[in-house]
């Protein structure tokens, strides 16, 4: 409750302030302008590749390779939560995206062209669900801390990698990643409550 309660009230302060013009926005068009100004290979191939490797094909084939993985381990519950965090949280951006209605960073020689809607950023909703999941799974499924801890770092790094190329490819600005963000971990943690509810409850009856 905590979690949900502080990043929606991130997301709904970030929300308040780009739709009301506040000073964050010409922090955002001041980075985007000076990526676009500055960037250059090998660096901009690999930010389109962490872009597209997220992309929904992409976060398909990872969606399918984890459920695979958790339903080899016996972990239905955590399939059950992956199921309504990645695809609920997608669907969930989708609505926002429609609700705001923010135009997406516009330069005269963009390194990409999407007609969408800008905030919250897709890319970055799907992978902090994809990632954040995988990590609270694996903290508590892996006793060693070592792994745990190799774990949170490798997630969290892939989130903002993700993040980065969205605001490095002029797809986004800094505040779409960042509403983002703070949207998919309070959706993953209602999933999450939602699912251990539901387990506990039914382990109770069993018993």
């Amino acid at each position: 409750m905590v979690l949900l309660f502080i990043s929606g009230l991130v997301f709904h302060e970030l929300a308040e302030a780009v739709m009301g013009q506040a000073a964050i926005t010409v922090l955002d068009v001041r980075i985007a302008d000076w990526f676009n100004a500055h960037a250059a290979e090998p660096f901009t191939t690999i930010m389109y590749l962490i872009t597209y490797l997220h992309s929904v094909a992409g976060m398909l084939v990872l969606l399918g390779l984890l459920a695979w993985h958790l339903r080899r381990q016996g972990a239905r519950y955590w399939l059950l939560a992956l199921g309504f965090a990645v695809p609920g949280g997608m669907l969930l951006n989708v609505a926002l995206k429609y609700y705001f209605q923010r135009a997406r960073p516009v330069f005269e020689e963009p390194m990409v062209t999407l007609a969408t809607y800008s905030f919250p950023s897709g890319h970055t909703t799907a992978a902090t669900c994809f990632y954040g999941l995988m990590a609270c799974y694996l903290v508590i499924a892996r006793p060693a801390w070592s792994v745990r801890l190799g774990t949170v770092i490798f997630c969290l790094t892939m989130i903002l990698l993700v993040a980065f190329s969205r605001v490095y490819l002029g797809a986004h600005y800094l505040s779409d990643v960042l509403a983002a963000m703070a949207e998919s971990v309070a959706w993953l943690a209602v999933c999450i409550t939602a699912i251990s509810t539901l387990r506990r409850r039914r382990e109770g009856k069993t018993l």
